[in-house]
Order: C-alpha cells, then structure tokens, then sequence
C-alpha cells in the first residue's frame, strides 16, 4: 500500500476513472483506492492522478511520477519527499 523508498514513497493505488468528483475512497485491498474526474482518455486519468497526489502530498508536481500501471488500474506512484507517517496520515487517515 504505502512503503518506503530512498527520498520518499511509493503508494500502490486503484484507480476509478470517470467517477463524479476526484477524491480518495478507502481501501482496495492492499491499495489506496482514488476515485478521478478524469476520463480514461489520451493519459488525461494518469495527468489527474499524478496532479491529485501532488495536491495531496503538498508537494510539487514534478515529485510525483507514475512507476508502473500505465494503462490499468492498479498503478505505483513515487512521491519524494514524502514520509511513510505523513503518507498514512494523508493517504489513510492513520
């Protein structure tokens, strides 16, 4: 779900595209389920979701980057400067 990396973390999401407002909605099994206004259309989702994170984050958006999960649901996101307590507080409410 959320673990640690050099300079940051990287977090283990589900995407839902095309939903009615962009928010984050729990878990998805061992993922951060995020819901995204977005449509699944010419990498506009994946723009979203890395913009979203970023906001979320409170970090810039050029410390966001997509690892793995282009085209699926199931996507790695890397945020540096991100520690794994701050992520679980803000991802999780934990």
């Amino acid at each position: 779900m959320i673990r640690p990396v050099a300079g940051g973390v990287q977090l283990l999401l589900r995407v839902q595209p095309g939903a009615r407002v962009t928010a984050l909605a729990g878990r998805h099994g061992d993922a951060i389920k995020v819901r995204l206004a977005a449509p699944p259309v010419d990498g506009r989702a994946n723009e979203a979701l890395l913009a979203f994170v970023a906001e979320v984050a409170g970090v810039a958006p050029r410390a966001v980057r997509l690892i793995r999960g282009a085209s699926s649901r199931q996507k790695v996101v890397e945020v540096d400067g991100l520690t794994l307590e701050r992520a679980a507080e803000l991802f999780l409410g934990e």
